[in-house]
């Protein structure tokens, strides 16, 4: 039954999405700075890349992940110019006075594309869905386009959840760290 594969999607995103590194990093530090909303839009941006990527695991797309792994070269460069560019930015800025700073529809959709931006130019994340899609037998839909659209579906709502419960939690120990006098009220 398709609907079998929902909760194998839902594990597995949440699992591509919970190691923290640079994506991670980033979600936190909009929610840090724009709040809560701006983390979670960032995450949206990372989970709508896990869903495409689930996509293209989930259908077998194998001429797709052979371009991205072929120019993974010019996607590492691109990608990397941008953190750079994200972490001159961080450096450059002071630190925000209170996190109830407004965020603007363009900064959430700005947020939302950089870090969808970022994490599909990142081929180890194609590599790790093809690798664990293979070893969990998840590849071989065998032609079941709606199995195949379940388990994409899984895999964005497990990357959701991840990112909902990152940004919230870092924006309620936000709320209870008082950074200019470093004190905790608990």
């Amino acid at each position: 039954m398709d609907i079998n594969l929902l909760l194998p999607g839902i594990i597995l995103g949440f699992s591509i999405a919970a190691p923290v590194g640079p994506i991670g990093v980033l979600c936190i530090r909009y929610t840090l700075t724009h709040g809560r909303t701006a983390g979670l839009a960032s995450g949206l941006g990372a989970a709508t890349a896990d869903a495409i990527y689930g996509c293209i695991a989930g259908f077998g797309l194998t001429f797709i992940s052979s371009f991205l792994i072929s120019h993974a070269v010019w996607l590492h460069l691109g990608g990397g110019i941008f953190l750079c560019y994200l972490g001159v930015k961080t450096f450059l800025t002071p630190p925000a006075a209170s996190t109830d700073v407004a965020v603007t529809s363009n900064g959430i959709a700005s947020t939302y594309t950089s870090t969808l931006f970022l994490t599909l130019t990142n081929p180890m994340t194609i590599l790790s869905f093809v690798t664990i899609f293979a070893g969990l037998g998840l590849a071989e839909t065998g032609g079941n386009y709606m199995g195949a659209v379940i388990l994409v579906l899984g895999v964005f709502t497990g990357s959701a959840a991840w990112w909902l419960l990152l940004s919230s939690g870092v924006s309620w120990w936000n709320t209870k760290f008082n950074l200019r006098r470093c004190t905790f009220s608990g």
